[in-house]
């Protein structure tokens, strides 16, 4: 879960009024308008992230069926200094969509970092979050930057050999070739010395995924229907949000889970200006989960110009946390 997965073709261009919203004109009305318009509708669930869906986002991380940070927290405590020692100790850490950043100080203390740099879509949020780490950890020079990490990022540790951290499986989000397109961006962006903690999830028994992405408290359900309620908000939408279901699947073909929001009946909507259509049943496809063996995730880490040196995991295998390094000149996607 979290961050960027079934994405919209981008430069979709429209005319619209002044009435519908801060971003009415900009990248997340354009590509809502493209996912709303193909025969199977997408959003892209990067735009899950505004400051309801991010905290949201946090609530689920503590529920009983969500395994993955609470499993992935367990093995950063149990093997922080060997991570660290492989990560790198000293090096500025930076966090790619960092959340509220509650695993990181297990690696900052382990590396002895000096500086960090958090990433995150959610500005605000972002802000809110680093509140308590400055706290906790006030010799720490924090430097936060609010912007989407799938895009290219002026980082300000260039030149300095650095680590990179991207924990909570959002790797998972992208399909295969999207997974191996961001890792050679990260790669590019954190240099050639770089190293990467990444936490992966693993494929496991569908009862056990299905129902970490559908909650029994439906928190999840609310987390995936607020990116109505903000499309409705922002984009002048007239969106139904009570008549669509939450509906979380696990596809062993494509070994991801996916989230999707279910039409309860036909009905008829506006989103910026334009009307939309559904019949009872359909579909809206908000965000895959790909799920990787250990050999699977060796592959994606060298596919992208890495190179594993470390694997930790729990006893039945849940989730893994992997340090990669960077190898040879960064590759071009």
């Amino acid at each position: 879960m979290a961050y960027v997965t079934v994405e919209a073709t981008r430069g979709l261009g429209t005319e619209l009024g002044p009435e519908l919203g801060t971003d009415s004109s900009g990248e997340f009305c354009r590509t809502v308008l493209e996912g709303l318009s193909q025969s199977r509708k997408i959003l892209a669930a990067r735009f899950f992230y505004d400051d309801a869906g991010s905290a949201l986002f946090e609530q689920i991380t503590t529920l009983p069926e969500y395994y993955p940070t609470r499993i992935e927290t367990a093995l950063l405590t149990r093997h922080a200094e060997e991570i660290a020692a492989l990560a790198g100790p000293g090096r500025p850490l930076v966090e790619f969509g960092a959340g509220s950043a509650t695993k990181t100080p297990l690696l900052l203390r382990a590396t002895g970092a000096k500086r960090y740099i958090p990433v995150d879509i959610s500005g605000d949020f972002l802000e809110e979050a680093m509140v308590p780490l400055r706290a906790l950890l006030p010799h720490l020079k924090i430097e936060p930057i609010a912007g989407d990490f799938t895009q290219p990022l002026a980082l300000p540790v260039l030149g300095e050999a650095c680590s990179g951290f991207f924990p909570g499986s959002t790797i998972g989000n992208f399909d295969h070739r999207g997974a191996v397109d961001l890792l050679r961006a990260f790669r590019r962006m954190l240099g050639d010395d770089a190293t990467l903690v990444i936490g992966v999830d693993t494929r496991k028994d569908r009862a056990t995924l299905e129902a970490a992405y559908d909650d029994a408290a439906g928190v999840t359900a609310a987390f995936n229907r607020n990116i109505l309620v903000r499309i409705n908000r922002e984009l002048g939408g007239t969106i139904p949000i009570e008549d669509f279901d939450h509906r979380a699947v696990w596809n062993e073909v494509l070994g991801r889970v996916e989230m999707h929001l279910v039409a309860r009946r036909s009905l008829t909507f506006r989103v910026a200006g334009r009307s939309f259509a559904m019949q009872a049943g359909e579909t809206i496809h908000t965000e895959n989960s790909h799920k990787y063996t250990p050999e699977e995730v060796r592959l994606l880490a060298r596919a992208a110009g890495w190179e594993p040196l470390g694997f930790w995991t729990d006893d039945a295998a849940m989730f893994g946390v992997h340090v990669w390094t960077a190898t040879g000149a960064a590759m071009q996607p």
